[in-house]
């Protein structure tokens, strides 16, 4: 039996060893045609991309196939938590302050058919969090909500808490301990897992019903490149600054992690989708990135 074991874990070292991921492309995105662009978000085929100015200013939408960038708006804070809906819309939140010093957001939701927006989500005291659908999007609110009649299955975090919602029926879990709470949640691109940030434990993945299937890491900012592979940004802080940053690429399962940059590259904020890895530097230039794995 022990010799039975020690074969078994030799292969499984042996398959491990064997996975490779090559880099096939890495180039710079919109060069010469756009300022510093942070907080990038691919749609679920990867044919258009979201992106924002310095400190969330504005909020852009630029298509591969057109070669074309538009301006959606120009509000302060509308690039930080754009989003693309199940529906194909886009979702974003615009902030104002008050004479009494307080912040109030709007939901919003352009559709890039008619090249339009609409207000969603009256103003209201407190957070807007996204929650990205399977075949529409929602806004979750201190006050009330919003969500597209046809959300599918859809996940947020608010507090310490994942929340999952699927035909309708909503449920809470919180599956590993964070006093500071979760952040970045998303979907497989097959609905059927969910990745967050966890502060002080890192990268989590579950299932819908609020299993922990594996822990990925320290890393941040997670977004599925596939159903089996999850792209994260690992940075290091001074206390007052960035000291380092890179792209990893991580096995959903844990068993595999590797770095797509290196950690001096000061390259962070990673979105994947459809075979594109798109990130930004920490100056602002967007750069895409494809590769091969072979396992």
């Amino acid at each position: 039996m022990k010799h039975l074991l020690l074969t078994a874990l030799g292969c499984a070292a042996l398959m491990a060893s064997a996975q490779q991921v090559t880099v096939t492309q890495s180039s710079r995105l919109l060069q010469g045609v756009e300022g510093p662009a942070y907080h990038p978000v691919l749609n679920g085929d990867g044919s258009r991309l979201l992106f924002t100015g310095t400190d969330g200013s504005g909020l852009k939408m630029y298509d591969f196939a057109l070669d074309v960038t538009t301006r959606i708006s120009d509000a302060a804070g509308a690039g930080m938590d754009a989003f693309f809906g199940g529906d194909g819309k886009v979702y974003y939140v615009t902030q104002t302050r008050n004479e009494h010093n307080l912040i109030y957001r709007t939901g919003h939701a352009y559709d890039p058919a008619t090249a339009q927006s609409s207000v969603v989500l009256e103003a209201q005291h407190g957070a807007m969090r996204p929650m990205q659908g399977t075949t529409g999007a929602g806004l979750k609110a201190p006050a009330r909500d919003f969500a597209t009649s046809q959300l599918g299955t859809a996940v947020c975090t608010q507090g310490s808490e994942v929340i999952v919602t699927v035909n309708g029926r909503e449920r809470r879990f919180s599956p590993v301990e964070s006093h500071a709470g979760y952040l970045w949640a998303s979907l497989s691109p097959d609905g059927q897992h969910v990745a967050f940030f966890a502060a002080g434990r890192g990268v989590v993945v579950m299932d819908l019903n609020g299993r922990v299937e594996a822990e990925l890491g320290n890393y941040e900012m997670p977004s599925w490149y596939d159903d089996h592979y999850i792209v994260a940004q690992n940075a290091t802080y001074d206390g007052h600054q960035f000291s380092s940053s890179q792209i990893v690429l991580l096995k959903a399962d844990g068993t595999y992690k590797t770095e797509l940059t290196r950690p001096t590259s000061m390259t962070m904020q990673p979105t994947a989708a459809a075979g594109k890895i798109i990130y930004t530097s920490i100056d602002g230039n967007l750069y895409l990135t494809t590769i091969a794995i072979n396992e």
